[in-house]
């Protein structure tokens, strides 16, 4: 197994680090354990996977959590899980400490551990937007695809647009360039 510091993928952009602690294929795809570490007032949008439930631990700092229209300040020790179908985001409500977590995908997804080596290799490269987002109409599609990533409200009218932009990349090998410029594992 590669030592823990080649396990961690930082995002320069929105400063972020993730430590992969075990992956699907290392645990059979019973799940994926990644540590997070968040940036003052980062965070994500609401979205919501069809595939996997996501438990979040606090290890560090206070993380927001809301699940549908309960928000929750988990402080170290405290979990939360957002079960398949739930809309939810985690965020960091602080405006100058980080806060560090982890979290537990069950089953495991390697797409969604590939979503992540790309959308911060990206980032490293300067081809996403300054909140992170893939420029690339393409990337933001295998990306929505691989990550099991779906938007709860308005954002469910692109959804389409975005599978469509993932089969045409796929059909152009730009998820085989993907993979292999960002890919560790």
């Amino acid at each position: 197994m590669e030592t823990k510091t080649a396990r961690i993928i930082e995002n320069p952009v929105i400063k972020d680090r993730v430590i992969f602690l075990e992956t699907a294929a290392e645990t059979k795809g019973r799940y994926s354990l990644l540590e997070v570490e968040l940036s003052p007032n980062g965070g994500n949008e609401m979205h919501i996977h069809k595939k996997f439930d996501e438990t979040f631990t606090v290890v560090k700092g206070v993380l927001g959590v809301q699940v549908g229209d309960q928000i929750l300040h988990l402080e170290p020790g405290e979990t939360c899980t957002a079960y398949v179908g739930q809309a939810h985001r985690f965020f960091n409500p602080s405006d100058t400490e980080k806060v560090t977590f982890t979290v537990m995908i069950q089953p495991g997804s390697t797409s969604f551990e590939r979503s992540l080596q790309v959308v911060y290799g990206l980032s490293r490269d300067g081809l996403t937007t300054a909140k992170g987002m893939p420029k690339n109409i393409y990337h933001l599609g295998l990306l929505m695809v691989w990550s099991d990533t779906h938007f709860p409200g308005m954002g469910r009218w692109m959804e389409p647009l975005l599978r469509w932009a993932a089969r045409l990349a796929v059909k152009k090998g730009i998820d085989r360039q993907l993979k292999d410029s960002y890919c560790l594992y």
